[in-house]
């Protein structure tokens, strides 16, 4: 039985060392083993999982200590983490034996894959980095795409993830930044101005329908007074004489700007209605043109009998 054991043994080793030692790749003046391979991916992985320790505990503690804002946070553990890994793989191949000039001679079979398949992904990549950079955008930002708005909730290495107004989650590939139009909101200050359009009907004192859309802004507490709070006379419309009210507010969140539009009209529907100011509907003045008088004859309709 311990034959047996010991012929096992020295057949697993033989077989396990053969592939120690096994050449995966020769030239000129190279070898690699597939030993150096395992030592070096090894060496990667420890070294990633110590790199997120450091990245998402201690550098995210150093950080906020310093009064760091999320976006920071972010910009700052992402950076740490590229480098990082930069240098580990610079660090683990010489560790393992595995000459850095390797990369120069793969890089022609390298660049025949990028050619195939990998350019959108090097594009968001190299996208993904240029976003953390420059900061045209950032975590909190409000965008607004071709026909999507939200709040950016995460900038990727591949794409950055975007809630909606409606809470759908929205993917965008990082390239889509810097090469189509995008509006932020919020990329210089959170204040951002806005319009309630409300139609009177006519006859109705213009003057008062002003100051009370102005009584209505002013007693918000979310419009910023630091900012001229305007009512324009727009238009005498089809139906309805028509006053925007343009102010400014703050917004940190997608439905910020909704809700204050939605506590005006509840305030100016208030004030209008103390005011006897009739907000207007669409109506139609009929012209008959006849040459003899007509006569009109309205009637109830009459009861159908019960039986």
């Amino acid at each position: 039985m311990q034959e047996e054991a010991s012929s096992l043994w020295a057949d697993f080793s033989s077989a396990f060392s053969t592939l120690w030692q096994m050449p995966l790749y020769t030239s000129a003046d190279t070898k690699i083993h597939f030993s150096q391979v395992v030592i070096a991916l090894s060496i990667i992985i420890i070294g990633v999982i110590v790199v997120r320790i450091i990245g998402r505990h201690l550098l995210n503690r150093a950080l906020v200590r310093n009064g760091a804002s999320e976006n920071t946070l972010f910009t700052f553990r992402r950076l740490f983490q590229f480098v990082a890994y930069l240098l580990l793989v610079l660090l683990a191949l010489p560790l393992a034996g595995i000459p850095i000039t390797i990369f120069a001679v793969l890089g022609g079979a390298f660049a025949i894959g990028v050619g195939f398949g990998a350019q959108n992904l090097l594009n968001n990549l190299i996208s993904g980095f240029i976003l953390l950079t420059e900061s045209p955008i950032r975590i909190g930002d409000i965008v607004e795409l071709e026909n999507e708005q939200g709040r950016i909730e995460e900038i990727g290495n591949r794409c950055v993830r975007i809630r909606r107004f409606d809470g759908i989650h929205v993917l965008v590939p990082n390239s889509y930044f810097l090469e189509q139009r995008v509006v932020n909101w919020t990329l210089v200050s959170k204040d951002i101005r806005s319009i309630v359009s409300v139609g009177v009907a006519y006859g109705s004192p213009t003057e008062k329908v002003r100051d009370l859309m102005l009584e209505a802004a002013k007693e918000h507490t979310k419009i910023n007074t630091e900012y001229p709070i305007e009512v324009l006379f727009e238009n005498f419309g089809d139906n309805s004489l028509t006053f925007n009210l343009l102010f400014w507010t703050s917004v940190s969140a997608p439905m910020d700007l909704r809700r204050v539009q939605s506590d005006l009209r509840y305030k100016i529907d208030a004030l209008f209605a103390e005011n006897d100011i009739v907000i207007a509907f669409p109506q139609r003045d009929i012209h008959l043109d006849t040459l003899k008088p007509l006569e009109v004859s309205i009637q109830r309709a009459k009861k159908s009998d019960a039986s």
